[in-house]
């Protein structure tokens, strides 16, 4: 059966669309591949899609540059001239800021202030106070920052210093109990006056006395009457 002929015009619906743009490419590309085999041509082919990807097909005997400069020699024109026009003065424009930039940073250092005038001179003077108060309160920011980071450091060091203390004297009172067990002959006693058997700490601490193992005076009695 003979094709029916399609109507020239956009088609609506984007799948369609898109299934006709692919095998259209593939023709497209399939014809400029015969050409570039059985005639020796050059030929190059660029599209874009409706979804912004581009499409590109080039002999493998040139590049795509190539066959545009030789397009340029060939017509005698330039396409590059209104893009390099605008190259050039996009460039100008930047080269401008970056002077003006370069000098207002020369005039906040206190350097080429004589061509200034008393309001360039007074409104400068206000651009560097209002820099400064923002480098005071950033920097304000910054130390109450620290603060803040160095008290919960301390408060950790604190409560563990508390926690390493009440664990000493657990252990102490424990190796106390343990001794007086193990042998009767031992009893608890406060040690009043004899400082080199008491425990302590570097800073001392709320509730923390001292205790030492002391014999008995049966004990001591027996082992005086033996020595003598």
């Amino acid at each position: 059966m003979a094709r029916g002929k399609i109507q020239i015009k956009r088609i609506e619906n984007a799948t369609n669309r898109q299934v006709t743009f692919s095998k259209r490419r593939n023709g497209l590309f399939k014809k400029a591949q015969e050409l570039t085999v059985l005639c020796d041509a050059k030929v190059s082919i660029i599209m874009c899609s409706s979804t912004g990807k581009v499409q590109e097909y080039v002999s493998s005997s040139t590049t795509t540059k190539q066959l545009l400069d030789e397009y340029q020699r060939r017509l005698k024109i330039d396409l590059w001239s209104s893009q390099y026009e605008k190259m050039q003065k996009n460039l100008k424009n930047l080269k401008e800021v970056n002077i003006n930039l370069k000098k207002e940073i020369r005039q906040r250092l206190g350097e080429s202030l004589n061509d200034l005038s008393l309001k360039k001179l007074s409104d400068l003077e206000q651009d560097v106070d209002n820099c400064l108060r923002i480098i005071r309160e950033r920097k304000l920011r910054a130390i109450s920052g620290q603060i803040v980071t160095h008290r919960k450091k301390v408060r950790r060091e604190e409560e563990e210093n508390r926690k390493l203390r009440n664990g000493f004297v657990s252990i102490s009172f424990s190796l106390i109990i343990n001794a007086k067990e193990e042998d009767q002959h031992y009893e608890l006693v406060d040690n009043e006056g004899h400082y080199d058997s008491v425990i302590r700490f570097q800073n001392g601490g709320p509730g923390i006395f001292a205790l030492r193992l002391q014999p008995n005076e049966a004990l001591s009695s027996q082992w005086m009457s033996i020595h003598e």
